[in-house]
Order: structure tokens, then C-alpha cells, then sequence
């Protein structure tokens, strides 16, 4: 198991995540019903807000505090580099699209990785007051509860789910495995949130996750919340999954065995 240092102020590195989450969260909510200034990255589905910005600047600030040596990676920013191991990875609200409609389905994320593997991840979800959170060694947690994948035993016992990213021909070849899997699966949810959709497979709230076009920021706390809940995350060729990996499968092992294999015959049921 590993321990990971003390921040300036004597506290732990999950006490100063769930600290930044918690106070970006205030930020979310405080905003969530007022007008937003939305401007757009790459095209345009991929859209930020001034509250994207108001939240990350106050995570960065209590992040820098608290560990003012430590690299940050973040969705909205330039990174800031270390000379040190360690880097936060930082998604100030992960699922704007739905925030900036009203829906209430968004998170703020917030990983530490250590020479690239992730070691912390927290993800607080404003809207319900959930806090997911996993430390390499020590298992994952909702709200202080320890969680755990489903028991599901096959694809067609399971409750599916996906995004499509902001890239057109990516979202088209999701929607298309997503209509190859069915009716091979019980039903299908488009998420809106990559960190939501992980965290719901590391609690067994759905029993599969699937993205083909990701940034670290997205998906580098889920990973390690379903790995320490005892599911199995890879790249969707089965490629060991990284931060800097663009793609994923999240779901339980027996699971992920069949997805694979309904992969590599074809999406044949």
C-alpha cells in the first residue's frame, strides 16, 4: 500500500482533493440556474464555461497550497509542471454539455498520479452530495461506504452505457457499437459525464462503461475507483489502461471477458 505525502497544512492528499471538490461544487451550484458565458474547443460540441473556469481556478488555488510542488494537468489550463513524481489531473465540471442545459448529471474530478499511475481519485457529484473516492491499495468508497462492481455474470444481463465525445466520425462508430450490442444487452444509457458513467461501474449502478475518444482529465479517477472496487478497466482492445490512454472499457472481470470476446467474433451476440 502506499502512502502518499502530507500537504503543507498537515493534511492528506484525499482530505485536500475532496477540499478542492467540494469548494468547486459550491461554485457549480451556485451557478447552476444563472445565464453562462459558453464559448467552445474544438469544434463545436465541446464547450466551457466561465463557471468551468471559476471552478478550476479555485481547485488550482487550494491544490497549489497545500502542495506547491506538485505538477497539475488540467482540462481548462496550460499544465503546470513538476520536477517532482506527482501530478493532479483536474476536471473542474465533467459533463458541461449537461450543465450548461440544466440537466443534473456533472461531477468535478480530481486524480493524483504518481509517475504516471494514478494513485488518488475523487469525484464529487454536487447534484446528489455522492462523493466517490479510491486510493491505490485501499479499496473505493462512496460517501465513506466501501463499493463494489456488480455481480453480473454476461452481457446480456447488463445494464450498458456510453458516450460519444466530441468528435463526429468517433461519436458515430459509439452509436454504432452501441446498436451492435443490442438487444444483446438488457438496455443502454448515454451518460453525458465519462467520470459519472466509471463511478457508476465501480458502485454497480451500471455494468459496463465505453468511450473511444478521452482525455486524462475524463477518465483517470474512474479508473482507479473501478479497479480498487474490483472491475476491470482496460483500453477497448484490452490493452493495459493509462492517463494518457484515449479509450475505454470499465465493467466487472466475468463481464469484460465476454465483452472482449463479443469484439474480437465480430459484436455477434
Amino acid at each position: 500500500m502506499l502512502d502518499l505525502p502530507v500537504s503543507k497544512g498537515g493534511l492528506s492528499a484525499f482530505e485536500v482533493a475532496r477540499q478542492a471538490a467540494l469548494e468547486a461544487g459550491e461554485i457549480i451550484m451556485a451557478n447552476l440556474d444563472c445565464e453562462k458565458c459558453i464559448s467552445y474547443k474544438e469544434g463545436r460540441n465541446n464547450v466551457v464555461t466561465n463557471v468551468d473556469i471559476l471552478a478550476e481556478d479555485k481547485i488550482k488555488s487550494i491544490l497549489q497550497k497545500e502542495y506547491p510542488d506538485f505538477g497539475i494537468m488540467t482540462e481548462e489550463s496550460a499544465d503546470i509542471v513538476s520536477d517532482t513524481p506527482y501530478i493532479w489531473i483536474v476536471d473542474p465540471i465533467d459533463g458541461t454539455r449537461n450543465y450548461t442545459y440544466g440537466i443534473p448529471h456533472f461531477c468535478v474530478s480530481i486524480a493524483l498520479a504518481q509517475h504516471e499511475q494514478v494513485v488518488l481519485g475523487v469525484i464529487w457529484d454536487p447534484v446528489r452530495n455522492e462523493l466517490f473516492h479510491a486510493e491505490r491499495g485501499y479499496g473505493a468508497f462512496l460517501n465513506g461506504s466501501p463499493i463494489a462492481v456488480s455481480n453480473r455474470k454476461s452481457l446480456k444481463e447488463s445494464l450498458a452505457s456510453f458516450d460519444m465525445g466530441y468528435d463526429a466520425e468517433i461519436g458515430k462508430k459509439i452509436l454504432e457499437g452501441a446498436s451492435a450490442m443490442w438487444p444483446g444487452v438488457v438496455s443502454v444509457r448515454v451518460m453525458g459525464s465519462a467520470a459519472l458513467g466509471i463511478a457508476y461501474v465501480a458502485c454497480g449502478r451500471v455494468d459496463l462503461y465505453l468511450h473511444l475518444n478521452l482525455y486524462p482529465w475524463d477518465m483517470s479517477s474512474g479508473m482507479l475507483l473501478v479497479e480498487e472496487a474490483g472491475g476491470a478497466v482496460t483500453e477497448v482492445n484490452g490493452n493495459p489502461i493509462g492517463i494518457h490512454s484515449t479509450n475505454i472499457v470499465a465493467t466487472n472481470k466475468t463481464i469484460h471477458e465476454d465483452f472482449m470476446n463479443r469484439l474480437m467474433n465480430g459484436n455477434k451476440s
